[in-house]
């Protein structure tokens, strides 16, 4: 009877970090989302709901690294729990990674003066968007310990790193041609340089699914 409630408290544990991996997931997604969103229509209101929400990542967090300890600390966990529960552990660190960034992006909404859409604004939603759905593919993967989906995620990264490179130029570009959007096009190169950081902590959790579904990382070509 002992045996069984001990198997049955670590199950409920284990569900319960994943649960928490979930929930971390899905808020960092929404504040990629809003915090572009919020940007391409100079919405302030939702830009300050995305940097309020980060203190609920960081707050999450903190649970997962406290139930991660005390799972391994109390029931010494072995081969593919441990795993699980390594993973979650450097997962949540990741996911919350991906909320400070999207919480740099809604940040810098206010200090954007763009009195027309020029070309680098206008490839951001795009940028944005392949980075947004690798955060909520990559969780879809974690979900089902989908080793493959995983993989797939690993490989859209080269597409948003082919984003930056573009939106890069084109700033640099613009600058030049346009001295007084130097402050605004300043700004919108640390957007970008966030939103290809989202997608390297994406193809990280993705490395980490791989990991606790099949005990490896995915090898580099």
């Amino acid at each position: 009877m002992g045996t069984e409630h001990t198997v049955r408290s670590f199950d409920e544990e284990i569900a319960r970090l994943r649960g928490l991996i979930a929930e971390m997931g899905g808020l960092a997604e929404l504040s990629a989302q809003e915090a572009v969103h919020a940007l391409i229509h100079r919405n302030l209101e939702l830009a300050d709901a995305v940097v309020m929400r980060d203190k609920k990542l960081d707050a999450l967090e903190a649970e997962v690294d406290r139930l991660a300890v005390r799972v391994i600390a109390l029931r010494a966990p072995m081969a593919d729990d441990l795993r699980e529960v390594v993973a979650a552990l450097k997962i949540a660190g990741m996911l919350e990674r991906i909320g400070d960034y999207a919480k740099n992006i809604a940040k810098r909404v206010e200090r954007i003066e763009v009195s027309k859409a020029f070309e680098p604004l206008t490839l951001l939603p795009a940028m944005a968007e392949v980075a947004t759905d690798m955060v909520h593919d990559v969780m879809t993967a974690y979900a089902a310990r989908d080793a493959a989906l995983a993989l797939d995620v690993i490989e859209r990264d080269a597409k948003v790193d082919a984003f930056y490179n573009s939106i890069f130029r084109n700033l640099v570009s613009h600058m030049i041609e346009n001295p007084s959007t130097i402050s605004s096009a300043a700004q919108l190169l640390f957007i970008t340089r966030n939103l290809e950081r989202i997608g390297d902590h994406a193809t990280n959790v993705a490395e980490m699914v791989h990991f606790a579904a099949l005990g490896t990382y995915p090898v580099e070509e």
